[in-house]
């Protein structure tokens, strides 16, 4: 594999799987390329991996005095294969001279792009990225991104320097012909303004055509802070390339922008195109920063999930949350230049306290790259405060619609970054839909003006799903000590539990027996571990929550279910190495697992010890079970490996896939994804492994992962399984909490550290309740004595208990 070994965060320009997402919480997003372009614009409410605004594109013009200027695209140049029949169109401008090469330096949320050519007198850099703070979700929510170009000069004479900025008007949407040309049919009516406001100079591209409840309303702002600016609102609107030329022609010809006076909007059936330049007088030696910010408002957005498509009408409108703070990306703009140095250094002290880190970095990568899902299009938030998601994105729509309980329950990342969106998930499980009988939408149907519907019809309850988020109501009210919180669903979380009860133990002896629906999009039948465990998660999380809230009644019953039902577990599924599925015939029942070694299997008790709920089942059979599941199911190479289903991994790759039968014993249809790989169960798997002191084999694991988002083979951006940027790889935060020995409980407000590696001299990222910083230790030499510290960065400790290193202290 092509791997930098220098830096892991290292693509150079001729990995075109590389791409950077820019763009908030809830915004969509563009992303950059390593080549330095912008590619895949995906800020109209819905993804769209593949499109590219035409004539869009940064261009640079340096002369050095005594000597000719050099025009350049501010891209390197384009790599094979060069197979497109017509050629490429002129809107994508692969005919201008561009940069020699490029290197692509990614540590998210922040961005670098290094250029080399050999032309231009001088050197250039891009650094690129949206403000991303932890715990401050609407900070981290802005539809924008600044792209700043430093230019140093590198020749022994003075240099004028121009940078002009090209963004087609794309409100009304885009489509293109088959030879590449894009499609009349949705434009017409654009108008782009020059404006100087608000400490800012740069274009407002908006139109004519659209009132502002309608979904394809909006508008973007192209702006810069720098003082020497010229502009052109609308490029030549003329016959065949005559755009194109007439562009290339005035900037080349000085470096400057002429306007060409248009005044009316453009002609239906067109869009225009405007460009904003910054220039700048360089000294030998002497650089300068060319500041950009692009900013957009598409506020309306279907008051519904993909299924409403057909019928938009009746599903009516919904608004984005950046719709309630801003009425235009105007204002965005100004908003972000009157914050960004709080804003930027805020960002930076994340990047660097995350990619500072002593832990690996693969594991670094894990845990960056996988952000990305939080402010891809697979999430949104609307104006009321609600945080929805689908399982991943398609390329042009989100998959899986609902935010589907037996994914999102592996996620750790939002709840720990961004707590309060994940609290509002609970909410609308719990509050939204959970049955007066305790059943749980596992996909949430009763959140719109039209009622959605999977596929046409109701759905059966998800067990682990339905489990997995009484556990995580637990988790959030730890995290956050928000009492407030737990009292409000606790009356729902009993339900959903006492149905587990009802529904899915058909002869009371507290094993899960009947048809269970899972995350594998079909049903288990008799006693399984995924099943089971879940049981005892929950169950431990509700006897935890009825104690702290006085009711021994429920707790004390709880509890003896617990301990009968892990009883009956071990009894029953144990086969001397792992747990298996029990069922007379395995062949009864489509789609089972029987005697096969689940990688699953101890989903419940990996988030158990994540969330401070401790061993399920006895330690030694855990720990053997874990270390099977590795032996297993993890495979060091994939040339030989069978799958007749979807395929995420091939060739010489390594990865774990979701279920072996190492004895034999194979039903003749085994369940489906039995054969696949998926990121987000390596995570837990890698995580499991860690806690049970089998480091060496869950690092191994999470570097296997992370080898094969190298950037030539997959965007390392983006981790998919049923789509782009899929949530269940927002395990991979998992593999930080295991690896530093952290724990939290805001409830009585303590928090722990205890490092497995790098012990004598250990740094990493921490995040909890309403603060986030840096934990340190390090081993002082002189007495042999460990040295903790706990960095405040955000938020406050204050009056928090910490434990470390055999000491105890309060903030």
């Amino acid at each position: 594999m092509k791997i930098n070994s220098e830096n892991r965060f290292m693509f150079p320009g001729e990995a075109s799987e590389a791409k950077f997402l820019l763009g908030g919480i809830g915004t969509g997003n563009v992303s950059l390329g390593s080549r330095g372009e912008l590619r895949d614009w995906e800020i109209f409410n819905h993804a769209n991996k593949g499109l590219n605004l035409p004539n869009t594109f940064f261009t640079i013009w340096a002369k050095s005095q005594g000597a000719a200027p050099v025009t350049k695209i501010l891209e390197s140049q384009l790599a094979p294969p060069h197979w497109l029949g017509p050629g490429y169109p002129p809107i994508t401008a692969a005919g201008l001279p561009r940069l020699k090469s490029s290197r692509l330096i990614g540590e998210y949320p922040i961005a670098r792009v290094e250029f080399e050519d050999n032309d231009l007198p001088v050197e250039v850099e891009l650094e690129a990225y949206t403000p991303f703070i932890p715990l401050q979700a609407d900070d981290s929510g802005l539809p924008c991104f600044q792209l700043t170009y430093k230019v140093t000069n590198t020749s022994e004479q003075p240099v004028s320097v121009s940078i002009a900025g090209s963004l087609f008007n794309p409100i009304g949407g885009l489509t293109y012909d088959q030879i590449g040309y894009f499609s009349k049919e949705p434009h017409g009516q654009s108008i782009n303004q020059f404006k100087v406001q608000d400490g800012l100079a740069g274009l407002y591209l908006a139109s004519e055509k659209y009132d502002k409840d309608h979904l394809q309303y909006g508008n973007l702002s192209f702006t810069t802070t720098n003082r020497d600016v010229t502009y052109k609102r609308a490029w030549l609107r003329g016959d065949w390339f005559d755009y194109l030329q007439n562009f290339w022609d005035d900037f080349s010809e000085d470096g400057r922008l002429t306007d060409l006076g248009y005044e009316e909007p453009s002609a239906e059936g067109n869009n225009d195109t405007g460009s904003l330049a910054v220039h700048e007088q360089l000294l030998p030696g002497e650089s300068r920063s060319f500041q950009f910010m692009v900013a957009w408002y598409f506020p309306n957005r279907m008051n519904g999930w993909n299924d409403f498509f057909n019928n938009i009408q009746k599903a009516g409108n919904a608004h984005n949350r950046y719709a309630a703070r801003f009425n235009s990306s105007w204002e965005v703009s100004a908003y972000a230049h009157m914050n960004w140095k709080r804003l930027s250094e805020a960002t930076f002290l994340f990047r660097d306290a995350l990619f500072e880190s002593t832990l690996p970095d693969y594991v670094i990568d894990a845990l960056a790259a996988n952000i990305t899902v939080i402010r891809s299009s697979t999430c949104f938030w609307l104006s009321d405060g609600r945080f929805l998601a689908y399982e991943g994105s398609f390329d042009t729509q989100g998959s899986c619609a609902g935010n589907c309980t037996h994914v999102w329950n592996y996620a750790q990342t939002l709840a720990f970054l961004f707590p309060e969106l994940e609290r509002n998930m609970r909410q609308t499980e719990f509050l939204e839909e959970v049955a007066a009988d305790g059943k749980m939408n596992f996909r949430a149907f009763h959140l719109f003006d039209a009622e959605f519907m999977w596929q046409g019809k109701e759905s059966p309850p998800a067990v682990d799903g339905q489990l997995g988020s009484i556990m995580r109501v637990y988790r959030e009210w730890k995290l956050s000590g928000d009492n407030e919180f737990l009292w409000e669903l606790w009356p729902n979380v009993q339900k959903a539990l006492d149905f587990a009860l009802t529904h899915w133990d058909t002869d009371g002896d507290y094993l899960l027996d009947a048809k269970q629906h899972n995350t594998y999009d079909i049903e288990f039948y008799g006693p399984n571990p995924l099943s089971g465990v879940m049981f005892l998660g929950a169950l431990k999380a509700v006897i935890e929550i009825a104690a702290y809230l006085k009711d021994d009644k429920y707790a004390s019953k709880c509890l003896q279910i617990f301990e009968k039902s892990g009883s009956e577990l071990q009894k029953a599924l144990w086969n001397g190495e792992y747990y298996i599925q029990r069922l007379e015939d395995v062949n009864q029942y489509k789609y089972q697992h029987g005697t096969g070694c689940l990688s699953d299997q101890l989903l419940g008790q990996q988030l158990a010890h994540l969330y401070g709920l401790g061993y399920l089942l006895p330690k030694e059979y855990v720990r053997k079970a874990i270390l099977a599941v590795y032996q297993n199911n993890f495979k060091e190479d994939f040339s030989n490996h069978v799958n007749c289903q979807r395929t995420y991994v091939m060739n010489d790759e390594q990865g774990l896939v979701l279920c072996s039968w190492p004895y034999g014993e194979q039903p003749k249809l085994p369940f489906i994804y039995s054969q696949e790989v998926w990121t987000g169960i390596e995570y837990q798997v890698a995580t499991h492994l860690i806690y049970e002191g089998f480091i060496e084999e869950g690092l191994r694991m999470v570097k296997a992962v992370r080898d094969r988002h190298d950037g030539f083979r997959r965007n390392p951006w983006n981790e998919v399984e049923c789509g782009h940027h899929y949530a269940r790889s927002l395990a991979s935060w998992g593999v930080l909490i295991a690896l530093s020995g952290f724990s939290f409980d805001m409830v009585q407000k303590r928090l722990k550290f205890e490092p497995v590696l790098n012990s004598d001299n250990f740094s990493c990222f921490w995040s909890a309740g309403s603060s986030w910083g840096i934990y340190r230790q390090s081993m002082n030499a002189a007495n042999g004595m460990y040295e903790p510290k706990v960095e405040v960065l955000g938020g406050s400790l204050s009056g928090v208990t910490i434990e470390a290193c055999g000491q105890v202290w309060v903030e």
